[in-house]
């Protein structure tokens, strides 16, 4: 199972979930997350980073030309949408993206057959910590699925028989908003890659 730390503000963090095995990191640019970055804070750490973990930057309600420009000066390598966008949108994009499904339903998670991160609704953006039902998932084909929301390194483990492409965690292992918690940081990717074959 891959696995994504989001809500990286700085270096230290990123370095140790790059050694404890993330697959992938996440930054914030929405200004009202308690993890906001700036990009240009976002380049540095990112200058640093090793070759084989996938940079990832979380914009909200944002135009397609910003992304664009985020994209390049960072030189991350893909763009999570967490907003309702049109088709308009995605095709202004020069980079890769990933959706995020801030799902109400089961029917919202399945409405598109694409590599998505699905998260709960709720009315503010990230962090909230909502967990979703896991029984939307039972008997489903969740190969492209990452799951967010509410993870944890006391319930990752309850997850692993869903067949989920990924899980997405930031609040989840953290000491504080927007600073990493070393043990939790490392015991979440253990169990989320190595502890759940046998879920």
């Amino acid at each position: 199972m891959r696995v994504k730390i989001c809500g990286i503000t700085n270096y230290e963090d990123a370095a140790l979930a790059c050694d404890f095995g993330a697959d992938a990191l996440g930054f914030v640019t929405y200004p009202k997350s308690p993890r906001f970055i700036k990009p240009e804070e976002i380049k540095k750490i990112i200058d640093k980073l090793p070759p084989f973990v996938t940079k990832t930057i979380l914009f909200v309600n944002v135009k397609s030309d910003y992304v664009n420009e985020i994209m390049a000066y960072t030189k991350a390598n893909l763009a999570q949408i967490h907003f309702k966008a049109d088709e308009e949108f995605y095709k202004k994009l020069d980079c890769k993206y990933v959706k995020v499904i801030r799902a109400k339903s089961k029917d919202d998670v399945y409405k598109i057959n694409e590599y998505r991160i699905v998260d709960a609704f709720v009315p503010e953006f990230g962090g909230s910590g909502k967990r979703l039902p896991l029984e939307w998932f039972m008997d489903e084909d969740n190969s492209k699925i990452i799951l967010a929301g509410g993870l944890n390194p006391e319930n990752v483990f309850e997850i692993g028989r869903y067949g989920f492409y990924g899980v997405d965690v930031s609040s989840g292992v953290e000491e504080k908003p927007g600073k990493k918690d070393k043990r939790k940081l490392r015991k979440f990717i253990e169990l989320a890659k190595y502890g759940l074959r046998c879920g």
